[in-house]
């Protein structure tokens, strides 16, 4: 059995990390697997086990999303996309897998139908068809026009046999980011989270020990929040005696992390973002974030008391909401992006520490369960023996 798992990340790299879990887990139960990606694969995703393949890298120009570019920052035009369309077409051809996994597509990336329609289109010729599934997250990006969203449950019914939502609905349900999540329900299925931490390396012994672990995931954004933290260290009541560890990811320049390594005051570390995370946040005393999928799931995994700063640049909802649930739930402590401050951030800090710890009972094997929907649902179609 063979599976394609396609993923394009813009900004920051958890659709790739999530993806490469999903194919690991696809790979436990004996599917041979090529993850595809639009994007350069970031060296802190572990890909053990993958066939992986990186088309022409495009990215997204700025935080707003105002455009797509390549990798030398020039905007993407039609010869570009025909010749990596082609070359997607011929990837396929060559796999002619039995599963076909598009990471949030139809539910976003529409700048990348150009080449998603023409796959979709292909599916139908090869025989056996294979299945095709949505892998998406348990929060969609709200559109502004509602016949966008209506458009994406269209795609969805006339392409996809599956839409995997990686979350709990005892958390969040998909239609409450999702409008016409009724319209599709008899293809949604919920796997739990994703908990792309899993196997990932113990630190280093003292690294992360009582400490205050300051991240922006590994994308290209965050900056300011990292920058902010250096000076809220001294603000805060009950996380200034703590050793500071700031996190920069690997997206963003070289020159960042010299400035903020030139910046730091004592008592305060920088380096780039590291594979151990969750194994630093479980020994932590406090984690400062932003309020991403994967770092989310990864705070919540480790139990430490969190502050999240959601990005929420280019219309972008998915972290707000996401970090309004758990600060509902008592789980965490909220600054806006807009108006962040030292003093803002480490009141949030000391408002953290002060919470009551809260455990949230959330299904958090969302790869194991997505694979076994997957081969599961083949077999089923296929009349083969689970």
């Amino acid at each position: 059995m063979k599976a394609l798992v396609y993923v394009q990340h813009l900004l920051g790299t958890g659709h790739v990390v999530r993806a490469a879990a999903l194919g690991r887990a696809l790979t436990a139960r004996g599917v041979e697997v090529t993850l595809v990606s639009g994007n350069r694969v970031p060296p802190t995703v572990d890909s053990h086990g993958l066939r992986a393949i990186e088309l022409p890298a495009a990215r997204s120009a700025d935080e707003s999303f105002s455009a797509v570019v390549d990798e030398a920052g020039r905007r993407i035009d039609e010869g570009w996309k025909d010749r990596r369309c082609r070359q997607l077409l011929s990837l396929f051809d060559e796999v002619a897998p039995d599963i076909l996994v598009t990471e949030t597509w139809p539910f976003g990336r529409n700048a990348f139908a150009f080449e998603l329609e023409p796959l979709m289109r292909a599916t139908r010729e090869l025989v056996p068809r294979p299945l095709v599934a949505a892998s998406v997250r348990d929060i969609l990006v709200r559109k502004p026009e509602a016949d966008k969203e209506r458009r994406m449950a269209e795609r969805a019914r006339s392409f996809c046999d599956l839409v995997l939502v990686h979350g709990d609905p005892r958390f969040i349900s998909f239609g409450e980011s999702f409008p016409f999540a009724a319209d599709i329900a008899r293809l949604v299925r919920y796997t739990g989270y994703i908990d792309t931490g899993t196997g990932a390396p113990e630190p280093p012994p003292g690294d992360g020990q009582d400490e205050v672990v300051v991240s922006c995931g590994g994308g290209a954004v965050g900056a300011a929040l990292l920058e902010t933290a250096l000076s809220a260290r001294a603000l805060s009541e009950r996380a200034g005696n703590a050793r500071w560890r700031v996190l920069v990811g690997s997206d963003l320049d070289d020159l960042v992390l010299a400035d903020l390594k030139t910046r730091a005051g004592p008592g305060i570390l920088v380096e780039r973002a590291r594979r151990d995370f969750p194994g630093l946040l479980r020994r932590a005393r406090l984690s400062v974030s932003q309020c991403g999928y994967n770092t989310a799931v990864d705070v919540l995994a480790a139990g430490c008391a969190a502050v999240f700063v959601p990005f929420a640049a280019g219309a972008e909802t998915e972290q707000t909401q996401r970090a309004a649930v758990l600060a509902e739930r008592g789980a965490a402590a909220v600054v806006e992006e807009t108006g962040l401050t030292p003093q803002r951030l480490a009141t949030a800090i000391d408002k953290a520490l002060a919470l009551p710890k809260t455990t949230l009972a959330l299904d958090r094997d969302g790869a194991r369960h997505a694979a076994a929907l997957l081969v599961d649902t083949l077999n089923q179609i296929r009349g083969e023996p689970a």
